[in-house]
């Protein structure tokens, strides 16, 4: 505690250093505290001294500074102090109306318990002050020593303690019989911003004054979109009090954090009202108090900061991507180990992990020119190519609003990036004869053995184009780094997340790239075999890909052909010979399911099915691919911002909040919901109590980057909820994929709020 008290001292020494320079002070120029806050003391009797500072012009000290006041006398034990109400005003260094003492302030100690033979008593007070509008001195130690008068003549003093008081040096305490304060004096009161979503909020009742803990309230006032989501109140001392019989009171000073509810966006103006009572003890109760307090909050990345679970009420609750959003800005080190495993989790989800076939089929491009060591630096390159043009556009769509994956998702660059795929594989399979003139192969092969470092180049483009073009959906890490460039702007922040999570992505692929180095066979047929699997793996990437641009029956078509191909390369329609071997039993076991897999999908295409995951589903007359149908129609499309603004009104007419899913044909994980989501009971029942909308923004054209503009979408998927003012709650938006059980019970919750 001494080490972290030294360090706080000391870092409070070089801001007031730093202050001092800022305003074109040296710090010779910057006076003593003890020069400018000048303490004495005297005895007013054996049972209160009374402390006075002399305050240099444009010098003030705080009101709250003057709590720690200590004897360093044996046989000496001191009371609460008694303070006089102070100058509220605004402070510019702290940012909050503070109580404040300029020119002189009185403060008188009773000692509450004292030995007969002491004959002076040492205090130790700390304080704080400042200079006006320029620097704050740290908190201070002063030392200052008083004679007390003989114990005989206590009792011949209180004569002139009574006189004193009429000439205006009177103690400020109740007393029996004597008047009471005014309401701003008995309890000071003030507010201090802490961070984006937070006010702390200090009272002060005097000596023999209470405040009833049960009667703080806080309120917002402004219309400037900011509410008070809970106030952490102290446990407080049970009295038996006249007026409402047994309840809690705070008789010492004591600090309430207000949260405030506020949607991310840039540093506003709001004006708090606290709403407080309390009495002096033994006789007369104030009214109800209220006091407001101006207060500057600053740019927020999320909405009401978490509340600790003994002290929260239940409360609007903060979305996955505003809490790593805050987390970025709070904690920048534990946020980039935080989207670092992030990023490793979202290698595994459909957006991402089509990028396994595209590296396997790198590095079984090598050939028996394969190692260990060259496995691991081409899937590096890979790697951080696909890294760092993955941080780039992010930091541009966070700075411009603009996707750049999405506006990769155009039909004609998709299609042709799966002629480069259809293109790679053919290698895999020995037709390169049949697609370039061998003097070309020629000139690229001694190109090639001359520079590898072409090769790497080819690598690095493989990534960046990966980047851009396999997973373009927008998951909760992205969408906080987004939120903080876009807010804060900060660029370089929210670059190092995405990096750090990019990385993260490519754990997984540098693994994965390094046992392929590894345990891949150095030449003969083996090696042609494998590289005829990756080659499957790259047909197999491009019938994925081209499922954002063609029909489902199609795809069904493309998946059946490739697996009744595999089939008959496995030997599914060849006789097995006597005495095969286990190998070759295994391999026509694995080419008949292949063979009746791809069946099923042509049957499938052909008798109206659309998902080639369940090809014959729609059989059964209420299977899953007739169930996303059923629950794509419930949704009400709407194209513009005209089109949300009324369909969000016919909602709120119909007593249901609306909710808008933004939709994508090139958004997997959009399509995911669609079909896994979407049309299950639990959902359908909860979604049969809102107004669904769709806005299907796979054109991505200026109407819809509008409407996404509106709210900062970067990308599907995303859902929106509206309030019954027509506003999001922007706390309960979703980002990414939700399975049927969590988004049933988001819904739930949403209706709950409404």
């Amino acid at each position: 505690m001494k080490k972290k008290m030294f360090r706080w001292l000391a870092s409070c020494a070089l801001l007031l250093a730093g202050a001092a320079q800022a305003q074109g002070l040296s710090p010779d120029q910057v006076r003593s505290y003890d020069e400018v806050f000048v303490l004495s003391a005297q005895a007013l009797s054996r049972d209160e001294i009374e402390l006075r500072w002399e305050i240099a012009d444009n010098y003030y000290l705080y009101n709250n500074r003057f709590l720690r006041i200590r004897s360093a006398t044996e046989g000496v034990t001191l009371g609460t102090p008694e303070l006089p109400a102070g100058k509220r005003e605004f402070d510019e260094l702290l940012n909050a109306d503070v109580v404040k003492y300029h020119d002189e302030v009185r403060v008188r100690v009773p000692l509450t318990q004292l030995a007969e033979n002491v004959e002076s008593v040492t205090l130790q007070v700390r304080s704080q002050g400042c200079l006006e509008s320029v620097l704050c001195y740290p908190p201070s130690m002063q030392t200052v020593a008083v004679s007390l008068p003989a114990a005989a003549a206590t009792a011949n003093a209180a004569p002139l303690d009574g006189l004193t008081e009429l000439l205006g040096g009177g103690a400020l305490a109740p007393a029996s019989g004597a008047p009471a304060l005014p309401a701003e004096q008995a309890f000071s009161a003030e507010a201090l911003v802490t961070d984006a979503s937070t006010v702390l909020m200090r009272f002060t009742p005097q000596p023999g004054y209470y405040l009833y803990l049960d009667k703080f309230e806080f309120v917002v006032v402004d219309a400037s979109g900011v509410s008070v989501a809970a106030a952490e109140l102290p446990e407080g001392t049970l009295k038996d009090d006249p007026e409402f019989g047994v309840v809690p009171v705070l008789f010492e000073q004591a600090e309430i954090p207000v949260r405030l509810r506020r949607a991310p966006g840039p540093a506003t103006s709001i004006t708090l009202e606290a709403r407080f009572q309390g009495c002096r003890d033994g006789d007369i109760c104030y009214p109800p108090q209220q006091e407001r307090f101006a207060l500057e909050l600053e740019a927020s990345a999320t909405g009401a900061a978490t509340l600790p679970a003994a002290t929260t009420p239940p409360a609007v609750p903060v979305s996955e991507q505003g809490r790593l959003a805050a987390l970025l800005i709070e904690n920048p080190a534990g946020a980039l180990l935080a989207f670092f495993i992030g990023g490793i989790l979202l290698a595994f989800t459909p957006c991402v992990f089509p990028m396994v076939p595209i590296l396997s089929g790198i590095i079984a491009g090598e050939g028996d020119r394969i190692t260990t060591g060259r496995a691991l630096t081409l899937s590096l390159v890979y790697v951080l190519a696909m890294a760092l043009t993955y941080t780039a556009a992010g930091v541009l769509a966070g700075l411009f609003g603009q996707n750049l994956q999405a506006m990769f998702q155009n039909p004609w660059i998709i299609s042709f990036f799966v002629l480069i795929f259809v293109l790679l594989a053919l290698s895999m399979f020995g037709f390169y004869e049949l697609q370039l003139p061998s003097r070309w192969q020629t000139s690229l092969t001694e190109q090639s053995n001359r520079q590898q470092g072409g090769r790497l180049g080819g690598v690095a483009v493989m990534g960046f184009l990966s980047a851009l073009i396999v997973g373009p959906c927008v998951a909760p890490p992205l969408a906080a780094a987004l939120i903080v460039i876009g807010e804060t702007g900060s660029a370089g922040l929210g670059g190092a997340a995405l990096f750090a999570m990019s990385l993260g992505m490519g754990v997984p692929l540098i693994l994965f790239g390094l046992s392929a180095g590894k345990f891949l066979p150095r030449a003969g047929q083996w090696m042609n075999a494998v590289k005829a699997v990756f080659g499957v793996g790259l047909l197999g990437l491009g019938i994925w890909m081209l499922e954002r641009i063609v029909p489902g029956p199609v795809i069904m078509v493309l998946w059946g052909l490739l697996a009744i191909s595999c089939a008959v390369y496995l030997g599914a329609l060849e006789r097995i010979a006597a005495g095969a071997s286990g190998w070759s039993r295994l391999w026509k076991a694995l080419g008949v399911s292949l063979l009746i897999f791809g069946g099923m999908q042509l049957v499938g295409a052909a008798s109206g099915g659309d998902y080639w995951l369940r090809p014959l589903a729609h059989f059964g007359g209420g299977g899953q691919s007739a169930g996303a149908a059923k629950a794509s129609a419930a949704f009400a499309r709407i194209k513009s911002l005209e089109d949300l603004d009324a369909a969000v009104a016919r909602g709120h007419a119909a007593g249901q909040p609306a909710m808008l899913d933004f939709y994508a044909d090139w958004c997997v994980e959009c399509i995911r919901m669609e079909r896994n989501t979407f049309p299950t009971d639990p959902v359908q029942a909860e979604l049969a109590r809102f107004t669904p909308l769709k806005a299907d923004v796979t054109q991505n054209d200026e109407i819809d980057q509008a409407l996404m503009g509106r709210y900062r979408i970067i990308g599907p998927p995303a859902i929106l909820f509206f309030d019954r003012e027509g506003k999001e709650m922007e706390a309960y938006r979703l980002v990414g994929y939700f399975g049927p059980e969590a988004f049933a019970a988001h819904l739930r919750a949403v209706r709950e709020a409404w």
